[in-house]
């Protein structure tokens, strides 16, 4: 069956998931703020989740219609085929928010709503009462300038949560705003990559990562794969042609922070991911930085004085930073930082920026080339 599929991102990162989806082959990519909508069957469901960089979770929409009272959105959502995926004892808490609304009360939605798909599933299977005691059938809804739009999620688990960084330093970087950095800096796998403030390694992990076209949901499970309305076999089917679609390579890839506990760490969350004989860990202060080789590329997000340090002290280690830099040519440098004044540090202008959030924090993706 065709399903209508959503999957939200990052502000930001719209793009590079646009460009993603239709590399796997689904119908109808079309991009919105925060989410990009597309079409396919139940192994699209699969297969998103299993290789999606970029995307946080996939849900499929149910229906829209418009709600300006309780009576709209009760009948809209009675209408609505549940039944298609959730079975007799299938649980079904219901989450998600209003904006620019009548319907403003979020806990009054969520109650109308879960009382309107369980009179249509009680009704469905001849029941006056739900145990609620099988799995998981999330429902998202979102009511804006009031239109709802009822979806269940397949993911459980957002997609940024990879597995393999149970420990981090503070103010970490969500590893799907790291693969879009290392996407958009355009690294494949060829020549020299760093990150001279790596952190927990999230950057340079997911580098790795995309060097090895290695999927970042092989080895995690969904909610939907307990789904009865969905063929077994297809996880494991996309898994499999998920892994066939690896290769390996001599990959220069090499991450330095000055805190020894931060690279501590890092090697440790990339060894859980499995990569961490591709990237060449080490201690060393980022105003040292110096390389010789021809070509190469610096994907960073240094402090910049909002969640870590004060702004006087995070401007500082950028300059000099920037003073390093200037000495090694032929490298292009891309900075994600909320520092709106990040060319006085480098001395020119930005070749381009892109603006992203990182968590509620708003940013410019700063590529000097």
């Amino acid at each position: 069956m065709t399903l209508d599929l959503c999957a939200p991102c990052l502000f930001g990162l719209e793009g590079p998931l646009a460009n993603e989806l239709k590399h796997m082959g689904v119908d109808n990519v079309r991009s919105q703020t925060g989410r990009v909508r597309f079409a396919g069957d139940e192994n699209a469901v699969a297969r998103v989740n299993v290789r999606s960089r970029f995307a946080e979770r996939v849900l499929i929409e149910l229906g829209s219609f418009r709600a300006v009272t309780f009576d709209d959105l009760f009948e809209g959502v009675k209408a609505l085929p549940w039944e298609t995926f959730i079975p007799k004892n299938g649980a079904f808490p219901v989450k998600g928010y209003s904006l620019d609304s009548v319907l403003h009360s979020v806990p009054d939605c969520q109650k109308i709503i879960k009382k309107a798909a369980a009179e249509r599933l009680g009704r469905k299977y001849g029941m006056t009462w739900l145990p609620e005691n099988g799995d998981l059938y999330q429902i998202q809804f979102e009511i804006m300038k009031d239109t709802a739009v009822l979806y269940l999620d397949t993911t459980g688990i957002g997609l940024h949560k990879r597995g393999y960084r149970p420990a981090q330093v503070a103010a970490p970087l969500r590893e799907t705003l790291a693969a879009a950095l290392v996407d958009i800096a355009g690294y494949r796998g060829k020549g020299d990559f760093c990150d001279p403030f790596c952190g927990s390694g999230t950057i340079a992990i997911e580098a790795a990562l995309a060097a090895k076209g290695r999927a970042p949901g092989l080895k995690r499970r969904f909610s939907a794969q307990s789904w009865g309305c969905f063929p077994g076999r297809m996880w494991d089917d996309e898994r499999s042609a998920a892994a066939a679609r690896e290769y390996d390579g001599d990959y220069r890839i090499f991450a330095s922070d000055v805190d020894p506990r931060a690279i501590e760490l890092a090697r440790a969350n990339a060894s859980r991911a499995g990569v961490d004989r591709y990237i060449k860990f080490s201690v060393a202060d980022a105003a040292k930085f110096d390389r010789s080789t021809q070509r190469g590329v610096i994907v960073t997000n240094p402090p910049y004085g909002k969640r870590l340090l004060d702004e006087t002290e995070a401007r500082r280690i950028c300059t000099a930073f920037a003073a390093a830099v200037k000495k090694t040519s032929g490298w292009g440098v891309y900075v994600l930082t909320a520092d709106e004044e990040l060319d006085k540090c480098f001395g020119r202008r930005a070749d381009k920026v892109r603006r992203m959030y990182n968590g509620t924090i708003r940013c410019g993706y700063y590529m000097y080339k």
